[in-house]
């Protein structure tokens, strides 16, 4: 139960009542790809006038559109309404420390077309050159009306200022990249962090129906965590809670960027799993480092090694995994989700590293077969899907009452 707020409310008046309908007849369109005006009059219990209203003014704003004609044995054949996925669309950002990468998708999170680049040094130079992509990708694809950029960032959004306040991996602090990436594309631009942004994408995109609690792992250059609980996204009162990444589990581990020491992240990112590969490969192999043409291996090589039976990047992964297995024993100890997601490259070597993840779990958390435990889909790319989230949340979640 949500107890009212009386120091921050707003009333239910006729006006949110519509937008409560609208919204849910949205949504069942959206879920059912196609459906009739008298279907949806049964599912939603409203009179028929009414939805043909909403859908009139939904058709309007170019958010459905009538498709096919379907069968009837007497009276009327029904029309089929369906989104709008030729028309609308959205922006998706995805700044990683290394790597940005910008996409256009459709109300569906199905990509049209994106493209990446090395990640900029300063957030001006960031803007700058994300601006100029942006443009450049909406010229190419007039037809498609954006609405909205989604923003993900390895780092917190302050819900306030909605300014980047803590990026330890990226270098940024106490920056604003939504407004003047506003000013420069005329859109409006969410910014979340991306385990966040994940959650969000689980929920509207991903296996997670009707799953009311849930966590999300992200796993890159760092470790971010987001929550959804009770249905509802976990912020806290300024947007930093759920920084389970920056939580010291060995208090003479190595230093962490944030400035703490032994935090989960420097045991289990995919940062720690190289640096660690690159201390125990073969000494012969380390020699030939000084070579300028071999370059320092990446995170992508120990998967591709471990795949080919390389038995230094075997233990690496592995040493991965099981620290993995104590963070997110640690997760399923504090909040108690139904489901656990880990996101990243690393879940492509899942079948070596589920078990052991999940047997670590088993050994540290006393909540026995409470939480599962299991991977997304890193060819789906969750974190460019929950860029659209983003923005379709804005239009297509319950809106904000009492």
């Amino acid at each position: 139960m949500r107890k009212i707020d009386l120091s921050n409310f707003q009333i239910a008046t006729s006006g949110t009542a519509r937008e409560v309908n609208r919204r849910i007849v949205l949504n069942l369109i959206r879920a059912h790809n196609a459906i009739s005006r008298a279907d949806l009059a049964r599912k939603t219990g409203l009179q028929r006038s009414t939805v043909s209203l909403i859908i009139e003014q939904l058709m309007t704003e170019d958010w459905v559109v009538e498709g096919m004609v379907g069968y009837s044995a007497r009276g009327r054949k029904p029309t089929y309404l369906r989104l709008n996925t030729e028309r609308l669309g959205v922006i998706g950002v995805n700044l990683r420390p290394y790597s940005t990468t910008i996409a256009l998708a459709d109300l569906n999170a199905n990509f049209r077309a994106q493209e990446s680049l090395p990640t900029p040094p300063t957030p001006e130079l960031f803007l700058r050159e994300v601006t100029r992509r942006i443009n450049n990708l909406r010229q190419s694809h007039s037809g498609l009306t954006c609405e909205g950029i989604g923003v993900c960032l390895p780092g917190r959004v302050d819900l306030g200022t909605q300014k980047l306040v803590f990026a330890p991996n990226l270098g940024w602090e106490d920056v604003d990249l939504k407004t003047p990436l506003e000013a420069a594309t005329g859109l409006p631009v969410a910014l979340e962090n991306a385990a966040n942004a994940c959650a969000l994408a689980e929920i509207w995109f991903g296996r997670s129906e009707g799953v009311r609690d849930l966590a999300i792992v992200t796993v890159s250059e760092g470790i971010g965590t987001g929550f959804v609980l009770n249905g509802q996204l976990v912020t806290g009162p300024t947007g930093r809670a759920g920084e389970f990444g920056h939580v010291t589990i060995d208090p003479e581990g190595p230093p962490c960027k944030c400035g703490n020491r032994g935090c989960w992240e420097v045991f289990a990112s995919n940062t720690a799993t190289t640096a660690y590969y690159r201390q125990i490969m073969p000494t012969h192999r380390r020699g030939h480092r000084s070579n300028a043409a071999i370059p320092e291996p990446t995170f992508e090589d120990v998967l591709r090694l471990a795949e080919l039976g390389d038995p230094c990047a075997s233990e690496a992964l592995e040493r991965m995994a099981g620290y993995l297995g104590v963070g997110v024993a640690m997760v399923a100890t504090a909040l108690e989700p139904s489901l656990i997601v880990l996101v990243g490259e690393v879940t492509r070597a899942w079948s070596r590293i589920g078990p052991i993840i999940k047997k670590t779990m088993a050994e540290r958390c006393p909540l026995k077969g409470a939480t599962r435990v299991s991977a997304a889909d890193d060819a789906l790319q969750p974190r460019l899907r929950g860029t659209v989230a983003l923005i379709i949340q804005k239009h297509f979640g319950a809106p904000a009452v009492a």
